[in-house]
């Protein structure tokens, strides 16, 4: 039944789990928005970025999100590697429409098949003080579990929004997919931009991970879950626009907020997706495309 205190309550759910969409999918905004790389496999990475942060949580007591700081180097050596693996096998060729497409979700597979090995598929979760409180405003309330990966998340994109358009190197990844001869003109490989972009993509899950294993336990093919959903923001938002990615998430985590609380949460997919086929029919550009 429709009241005005359980809409607030939905809309604010649905901006917090939109702050959480958001970091999920800023990977795939820099690697398919940014460099045109399909890179299938960034949940499994988030995944592997949960585990981390469990297995520094459980063994040393670490905050989570510490945890998938610290994590954050080891990622994006992996990020760089992969690209290079990647550059070499299938960019070098021409080959990397089809052949990446598989190489991706053959990481994709690899290393949910090993998360099991090692963990098995029971559910894990972390232990931190802020897990099972609320912030209460009135009717309003605020999980701190949601509230602070939102926040982190927004602190995120403002540092790489920053990056991406203050910086050199950022604007030479903006300028990497475009026009390559005016890279290299400005003394600028872009083989190397491409490899830092993708390992700061790679490096982004490790964060997003830590979200996701604070909002809900997690097993190895729960990444699974958000292969549709991270494109689908991506998409909407605009390909290459960080901004567009933010308002994308905010606008598919209020829908779903919404289309949970009144209608149930089996629709809640079905109305995110109906949103970005519409934006497809009439922006196909996305809400902030070029």
């Amino acid at each position: 039944m429709f009241s005005p205190e359980l809409a607030v309550n939905a809309l604010i759910a649905g901006l917090l789990l939109g702050g959480f969409y958001a970091a999920v999918t800023i990977g795939i905004s820099i690697s398919f928005g940014i460099l045109d790389i399909v890179n299938i496999a960034h949940p499994a990475f988030i995944i592997l970025g949960s585990y981390i942060a469990y297995i520094l949580n459980a063994q040393l007591g670490i905050d989570p999100i510490i945890a998938a700081i610290i994590a954050l180097p080891a990622f994006y050596v992996l990020g760089a590697a992969i690209y290079q693996v990647y550059h070499v096998a299938f960019e070098m060729r021409g080959r990397e429409a089809l052949s990446g497409l598989a190489f991706f979700f053959g990481l994709l597979f690899i290393t949910e098949v090993l998360l099991i090995l090692v963990f098995g598929v029971d559910y894990r979760y972390v232990q931190a003080s802020y897990v099972d409180q609320s912030i209460n405003i009135g009717f309003i309330n605020l999980p701190k579990r949601m509230l602070i990966p939102c926040l982190i998340s927004i602190l995120m994109f403002i540092a790489l929004q920053l990056f991406l358009s203050r910086t050199f190197i950022g604007r030479a990844i903006m300028a990497v997919a475009q026009d390559q001869l005016a890279l290299r003109l400005m003394a600028a490989s872009p083989t190397r931009i491409k490899r830092i972009a993708f390992a700061i993509s790679i490096a982004t899950a490790s964060l997003a991970g830590a979200f996701l294993i604070i909002i809900q336990p997690v097993e190895p093919s729960v990444g699974r879950e958000y292969i549709g959903r991270v494109f689908a923001i991506c998409v909407l938002g605009g390909l290459g626009s960080l901004p567009g990615t933010i308002i994308a998430a905010m606008l598919l985590g209020i829908a779903e907020s919404f289309t949970s609380t009144f209608y149930g949460p089996s629709w809640a997919p079905a109305v995110s997706f109906g949103i970005l086929l519409l934006t497809l029919a009439f922006r196909p550009a996305g809400l902030l495309g070029r």
